[in-house]
């Protein structure tokens, strides 16, 4: 079986400890995430829930677990899918370079379809995620 994956690399003009704060904190991730009814247990078996608002209002209702947390390093998120008995895992890597912090988000998937969608969020988050530290 074939999977589609991407990764995604960006230069984030703050230290990891802010950016690591940003994906950890309810009320930070909130902010940036366009996302309301943030709760984030960050620890390996943890559970993370949001509702994500989009521009025209629609309430997307996510969930899911933390499979991997190292503090200002690594985080692997599991997000429930409907109708998958697995979830679906999101990798998100930090390195410090002096004062900014390289980020990079990374999925697989079973279709070029699911990868596409999922990659264009990312992609959405990061740029939201990218605005909010520069604020």
């Amino acid at each position: 079986m074939s999977t589609f994956d991407y990764a995604i690399t960006r230069t984030l003009d703050a230290p990891a400890d802010k950016v690591w704060q940003a994906w950890t904190i309810a009320d930070d991730y909130g902010k940036w995430a366009s996302a309301e009814e943030v709760v984030l247990d960050v620890r390996p078996g943890g559970a993370w829930s949001s509702v994500m608002v989009l521009p025209d209002g629609t309430r997307i209702p996510l969930s899911g677990s933390y499979v991997e947390v190292v503090e200002n390093k690594r985080l692997v998120m599991g997000m429930d899918v409907p109708g998958r008995d697995e979830p679906v895992l999101m990798n998100l890597e930090l390195a410090a370079d002096g004062e900014a912090t390289k980020i990079t988000l990374s999925q697989t998937f079973d279709t070029a379809e699911d990868r596409d969608q999922a990659e264009q969020g990312s992609n959405f988050l990061l740029d939201s995620l990218t605005a909010h530290l520069a604020a």
